[in-house]
């Protein structure tokens, strides 16, 4: 049981970090609480599902399927800054009020157009790997693969080229970046895109996951990202991946119940285990793991 423990905290905790990282670069650069978040993720792979699947009359390849997923959410996230957000980002209630409601319409779209019915996308690779002694999906493989590469490439990006180090200058102080010649809006944008491809990519890879796609889904995965994120520290790429880690071991925890303290598991507590998992980390640490009260969160 312990190794199924383990091996599950990775698989969801991959996804969870993909999910968070990307939630807390653009709160980290622009302060925006993108709320729509995981709602882009949730789009994704439905336009994956309507792309491959007769249900549209398109019936796509699977590859060809999956960049232009990924592609379209992108777009729609680039374009969605620069003619809505970028116009109202220096008010932040604004901003809340209108990716919440951004978030509802992409549900209600999905609504409409597939009926509540969850996408049926198989798996991208068959078959399965034993580690461990436990049978892990060659799909969930992959995940942890992707994941850990683009969260590498990530810190890379911010950490070694022009247009991170001028990323990090504009989360540090927008008006400083301003003076030394830098773009923000153009800086916000590129970090725009570089978060919703994060979530599309995440949404994607999740699409076989018939338990997790729904139109409606996005909301409980966006309080789990915002828990991960507010137990990191906001604006905190490594505190993200340590509260993906975090939660998804509390999730765990509560589907195997090693100690039989609920007899039958407890995934019905999952969501008041994880608000206790934050309550418990940000009594003892306020700003969370790798936050700041004080100042400027360094990405």
């Amino acid at each position: 049981m312990g190794a199924s423990i383990l091996i599950n905290t990775v698989v969801h905790g991959s996804t969870y970090a993909l999910l968070a990282v990307g939630f807390s670069l653009i709160f980290g650069v622009a302060r925006i609480l993108n709320m729509a978040h995981t709602a882009f993720a949730m789009l994704a792979a439905y336009v994956l599902y309507g792309l491959i699947s007769p249900i549209l009359g398109i019936a796509m390849g699977f590859v060809p399927a999956i960049i232009i997923s990924i592609a379209a959410v992108t777009l729609l996230g680039m374009l969605i800054y620069k003619f809505v957000i970028d116009r109202v980002r220096e008010h932040h209630g604004t901003v809340l009020l209108v990716t919440i409601a951004l978030a509802i319409f992409i549900e209600q779209v999905l609504t409409i157009t597939f009926f509540r019915t969850p996408a049926n996308v198989p798996f991208f690779i068959s078959g399965f790997t034993t580690i461990l002694g436990v049978k892990i999906l060659n799909h969930h493989l992959l995940i942890m693969g992707i994941t850990a590469v683009l969260i590498i490439a990530v810190q890379l990006f911010l950490s070694k080229t022009r247009m991170g180090i001028a990323v990090r200058a504009v989360a540090n102080d927008t008006e400083v970046a301003y003076l030394m010649g830098m773009n923000p809006s153009k800086i916000l944008m590129i970090t725009m895109t570089i978060t919703t491809a994060l979530a599309a990519i995440a949404g994607v890879l999740i699409a076989p996951d018939r338990l997790f796609i729904n139109p409606s889904v996005w909301g409980n995965t966006l309080m789990s990202v915002m828990v991960i994120v507010v137990i990191g520290g906001l604006g905190s790429i490594k505190g993200s991946i340590i509260g993906a880690a975090l939660i998804a071991l509390v999730e765990a925890l509560c589907i195997y119940d090693p100690l039989k303290l609920f007899g039958y598991g407890a995934a019905y507590l999952i969501y008041t285990f994880v608000l206790l998992a934050m309550v418990i980390v940000l009594i003892a640490r306020p700003a969370g793991l790798f936050g700041k009260l004080f100042e400027e969160e360094q990405l």
